[in-house]
């Protein structure tokens, strides 16, 4: 475990190398921000307690939303890319032959990614939004630990995803059209544009049903105090048991493509 922790802390550094690139995503988060919650205040407006939020809460979903899109990855990319692109090459193979799993050693990198953006580009917005807006923000330390448990299972379910993603390269030799496919359905079924509770009928509950919702809407929810007690704890067995199937699934494709390489090469 202790090299995985290596791993996570290498990950934390090298985004932390990239501060200008880090200022202009603090930038575009914060006017975006800005934009989606002049939008948000307008349809509350005319519709008061839209999806079961209120103005304010709704106000802190727009700026949640901002902070998590790096943290979860919600456009794809980070490690996937350099996975494909090291799929397509070939150097792969030498990660397979290497002494250390390579799901996991993609895993810890991206959580030591997650981490930096979470810090990185998550506060700065939030911290501004609530400057400008009303936001719900709960005072209670036990919420905000509940909340940061929650973001955390929704970056390993988006690094599930992902890794799924770059492995079709694999087959595909090119991961880019999985991927920005991959990437749209995530916006959409995230809740990143618009609250899972706002889909309408048997639409919202496949929305709520899939992956995608781990990732940003259960994360607010928990922060809003609208899952406490078992509400929680089945928040916390969802997001865990897509995680857990996600990566079994990758795993399993993984050592088909293991198999694979061992075959060529021989």
């Amino acid at each position: 475990m202790r090299l995985y922790a290596v791993v996570a802390a290498g990950g934390f550094r090298r985004y932390a190398t990239y501060r200008v690139a880090t200022f202009a995503g603090i930038f575009a988060n914060t006017v975006f921000g800005f934009i989606l919650a002049y939008t948000y205040l307008a349809l509350w407006d005319e519709r008061p307690g839209l999806g079961g939020y209120d103005q304010a809460q709704a106000l802190t979903y727009v700026w949640l939303g901002q902070a998590l899109l790096m943290t979860c990855a919600m456009l794809g990319g980070s490690f996937q890319d350099e996975l494909i692109e090291r799929i397509r090459t070939g150097d792969v193979a030498v990660d397979l032959y290497r002494p250390a799993d390579l799901q996991l050693w993609w895993l810890a990198g991206d959580l030591g990614r997650a981490a930096f953006h979470l810090l990185g580009r998550g506060i700065v917005p939030m911290v501004l939004g609530a400057l400008a807006f009303d936001l719900a923000l709960p005072s209670h330390p036990l919420v905000w630990a509940a909340f940061l448990f929650a973001v955390l299972l929704a970056v390993v379910v988006s690094f599930a995803i992902r890794y799924l993603v770059a492995l079709s390269a694999f087959w595909l030799m090119d991961g880019a059209g999985v991927g920005q496919m991959a990437m749209l359905v995530g916006m959409f079924f995230s809740g990143q544009l618009l609250p899972l509770t706002l889909f309408p009928g048997a639409l919202g509950a496949v929305a709520r049903a899939l992956p995608w919702s781990s990732m940003l809407q259960i994360p607010v929810d928990v922060l809003l105090g609208k899952r406490t007690g078992w509400g929680l704890v089945e928040a916390y067995a969802f997001q865990a048991g897509w995680a857990v199937a996600l990566l079994a699934l990758g795993r399993l494709l993984q050592g088909v493509a293991t198999r694979r390489v061992v075959v060529q090469g021989g």
